[in-house]
């Protein structure tokens, strides 16, 4: 069995990062497709999903939360190094009870996502952001009450 690899560039690497946001914004369900079978996804107060079956749980569980949702792609910083595409922006939305956030406004809507991109598929995203996106969790942290 001979495994290959495919030469990618660094705006292959981060077009394949903005097409995932973009699909994700839409509720098109293809964001899968962008996905290697066996990659990891990781998202706090979730864990992580190994394989393409646990990440679709992912997305069901974190979907039932949300409404919508709409990244800022005109303002993402992207660092791209190798496979690795270090994506820090900003999204706003409504969660499925109604609350809205927004980057900026609320507390919610800052993340920070890291990519592994090879072959053309993401092989790993780990996003590091705060899940409460109704802002809700206030009580453990009195600096929220002021």
């Amino acid at each position: 069995m001979t495994i290959t690899q495919q030469t990618m560039t660094e705006e292959q690497r981060k077009a394949i990062a903005l097409e995932y946001f973009k699909l994700l914004d839409q509720g098109d369900p293809s964001f899968l497709d962008l996905f290697a079978e066996d990659a990891q996804l990781y998202m706090p107060k979730w864990g992580i999903a190994n394989g393409i079956e646990e990440i679709k749980k992912l997305g069901f569980d974190l979907g039932s939360m949300l409404k919508s949702i709409r990244h800022d792609y005109a303002y993402f910083n992207y660092i791209i190094q190798g496979d690795s595409v270090v994506v820090e922006g900003t999204s706003s939305g409504i969660t499925s009870n109604g609350t809205e956030w927004r980057a900026g406004v609320t507390h919610a809507g800052r993340f920070c996502d890291v990519f592994e991109i090879r072959d053309f598929k993401i092989q790993r995203l780990f996003i590091y952001l705060d899940p409460d996106y109704a802002g809700e969790d206030t009580t453990r942290y009195p600096w929220l009450n002021k």
